[in-house]
Formats: C-alpha cells, structure tokens, sequence
C-alpha cells in the first residue's frame, strides 16, 4: 500500500502541471509569465532583467532609430527568453540528478562575483536597489549561472579534436572566405589644403614631383613633407587593397606599375603623390595562415551541436509552455 502511494505522489505533479496549464495560461496574462519548465515559471520581469546591460546598450546604439531599436529589442527579448529557458532546463536536470552546491560554495562564488564586478557589497547594493533586485535574488541568480556553466562544461566544452583532413576540406570547400583582391605595396606623399582652391599645395606637389624625376628617394621626401599619418614610416602604408583606399586615389594606385610614382592627384582636401613598390594579384591565404582559425570554427561548430542535442534530449524529458 506504502509503495503504490509513494508512486502516486510522484504522479501528482505532473498530473498537477499537466491539467494546471488551461488556468497558468489565463493567469499568463496577468502575471508576465512567458515561459513554464516544468513547474518553474519565466516571468516577464526576468527576461528583461536578463537582457538588461544588452538593451541599454541598443537603446544607446539606435537612439536615432526608434524602429530598429524595437526591432532589435524584441529579437534580444525573444533570445533572452530562450536561454532562460535552457537555463531552465540545466538546473532541472541538476536536481534530478541528485547534485548538490554547499550554500558555502554558492556564498564564496557571490563574494568572488562582488569583487570582481562591484568592488564592494555597498555598490553592490545600490545597484539592486536601483534594479529593483533584492540581494537573495541576486544570490539565486549568480548560484543559477555557476550550475549552468558548469553542466555545459561538463557536457558541451570538453575537449574537441578537430582533425587535419576536417581542416582541409573545409578550406576546400571555403576558399572564397579567404580570398584576397589585387594588392600593393604603397607609399604616399600627402599635402594638405587650405581651402579647395588652393593652388599652393598642388605647386608644391610639382616640385616634389621634379625632385622624384631627378633622383630624389620618396621615402625621404615623405618624411620631410609628407602631412599624412604615415610621414614618419616614410609614407608608408603597406600592402593595401583597392577597397581601403578612396575611389580617386585606388582607381589611379592599381593602374601604375611597381616603381611608378603617380601625377599629382587633386582632391578637395588634399594633393596626393603615391608610389607603388609592389603588387599581388588576387589570391587566397595560403592553409598554413588560416589553419588556427579554421579549427577554431570547426571547434565552436561542434560544440554548438553536442549543446543543441544535449539541450534537445533535456526538452525531451522536461514539460515545457510558451504564452
């Protein structure tokens, strides 16, 4: 009899979430809650607090865009809710699988987290007041997070070996992410303007320009003359490509040939004289450069599924509700 009860009492909660549903739906709408995992409810409240240093900082990125903003608002709100959710599920899954976190544990972790975000327990108190926290809400929160991180680690972030075949076939099949366009190596002479109709700067430019013809070494001359940020390098900027450049000054520096020094070339700011060392027509980086950054995706991918089938297989065994 004993033991027919004790199953009937493991019954009853989820007879009780299951036939609750109809009336926690109705009371969705009065109480913001958004979300339910098993018997835990996701209120309204909780996802904004959640995203809250995220959303301010939206709010200050698109102060001039009120539409994107709601736009962009409502997309973080909806990701927030999921990982809330998922957040959920973890801690769920860490009850019913008998661990336990000592409240000593949880305190020495809360004091670590003040310390490093606050200083001290004053700060810390001024700002959930002004969030409207109290400091054992604070505490659940910071005691959450340290489960969910450590049951991802333990699950998702172990160690991946990506192989060197994987590498290959995925630079193989991405040649186009590492594809460089037409380079040069290039040095410039810049002579700022007074005004745009300045005519002492572009005669300038010609001396400079005859003393080029003559002999005289650019790098030298940049350094004595030049006003552009590179003066001190000599005019040097490297090897650029077309893109970094302003249409007036790439349309000409991509058509001189290595050796080349450019006419005087006129903008509303500034006379430009540029000279081109080297080029390099189009190509991809070579494996070895990008190898490190390749198993690096690889290694996110793949902690991306195993997270995405151990949040799935947690969904399988956990009731959960939208509203």
């Amino acid at each position: 009899m004993r033991k027919n009860f004790m199953k009937l009492l493991r019954f009853i909660p989820v007879l009780a979430v299951t036939f609750c549903v109809p009336v926690l739906s109705r009371a969705a709408v009065a109480d913001g809650i958004k979300a339910v995992v098993n018997d835990h409810a996701i209120t309204y409240a909780e996802v904004e607090d959640y995203a809250h240093d995220a959303a301010n900082a939206l709010r200050q990125q698109y102060a001039s865009q009120p539409d994107v903003f709601e736009q962009k608002l409502n997309s973080l709100l909806n990701d927030s809710l999921d990982q809330l959710v998922e957040r959920q599920l973890i801690l769920h899954s860490f009850d019913a699988e008998g661990y336990k976190l000592p409240d000593t544990a949880v305190d020495e972790i809360v004091q670590d987290r003040i310390r490093e975000q606050y200083s001290d327990r004053v700060t810390l108190m001024k700002t959930l007041q002004a969030r409207g926290m109290t400091f054992e809400q604070y505490r659940k929160q910071i005691r959450d997070q340290y489960i969910a991180s450590a049951l991802r680690n333990q699950n998702v972030q172990r160690e991946i070996v990506v192989s060197p075949t994987k590498v290959v076939d995925f630079y193989q099949s991405h040649l186009d992410n590492f594809k460089i366009d037409d380079q040069i190596k290039l040095r410039m002479i810049v002579l700022t303007k007074n005004s745009a109709d300045d005519t002492n700067a572009v005669k300038f430019a010609r001396e400079i320009q005859a003393k080029l013809k003559e002999g005289a070494n650019f790098p030298e001359l940049a350094s004595i003359y030049s006003q552009g940020s590179q003066q001190h390098q000599g005019g040097d900027w490297g090897w650029v490509e077309r893109s970094v450049l302003r249409k007036e000054l790439g349309d000409v520096a991509f058509t001189l040939t290595p050796g080349q020094v450019s006419e005087p070339i006129d903008t509303p700011d500034a006379i430009y004289l540029m000279l081109v060392e080297e080029k390099k027509p189009a190509h991809a980086k070579p494996l070895t450069d990008v190898r490190n950054d390749i198993e690096k995706t690889l290694r996110t991918q793949q902690q991306a599924y195993l997270q995405k089938q151990w949040i799935d297989g947690l969904k399988k065994k956990t009731f959960i509700r939208y509203f």
